[in-house]
């Protein structure tokens, strides 16, 4: 089990406001914007973001970089909490097509399948394109998301 994997394990007794707290503390873009970690397991994590003035672009929504930040934090937490603590990982490409207006707060869920979770459990280094489905009020997808994640071993100090 991931150190993050552990430590979302310890939280799960607290408040989900005290994750969310956790991980904003260490991912500073993610605090800062207000991203809420609804769930988060090794099959899967959900964060959402309001729509509040301080990610809203000129026209009301929430900006094209946070709803690209909020699939980037789901695919990247799903990742890290099945990666084996000797290895990095790291955002290799993504790929990002707006379909519509937003309305509202948003979601983003993200999932691996069980040959992925193999895959990064096994691999010493490697790369999987993490599933994503980014939601608003609606319902309704406003964004369509490819987020490619690679990793490699740390560096032996």
């Amino acid at each position: 089990m991931s150190r993050l994997a552990k430590t979302v394990k310890k939280l799960e007794k607290y408040p989900k406001s005290w994750l969310s707290f956790a991980i904003g503390r260490t991912v500073r873009l993610v605090g800062t914007t207000g991203i809420q970690f609804e769930e988060m397991t090794t099959d899967k994590v959900i964060v959402t973001l309001k729509n509040k003035a301080k990610v809203r672009n000129h026209i009301g929504q929430i900006h094209a970089a946070g709803m690209v930040l909020l699939a980037e934090t789901a695919t990247g937490m799903v990742v890290g909490m099945n990666l084996p603590d000797d290895k990095i990982p790291l955002i290799k490409s993504l790929k990002t097509n707006f379909v519509r207006r937003s309305k509202g707060a948003m979601r983003a869920e993200a999932w691996l399948s069980e040959a992925q979770k193999q895959q990064i459990l096994t691999e010493d280094k490697g790369e999987v394109l993490v599933n994503v489905k980014v939601t608003d009020e609606s319902g309704q997808s406003p964004i369509e998301c490819e987020m490619l994640w690679a990793w490699i071993p740390k560096r032996k100090k």
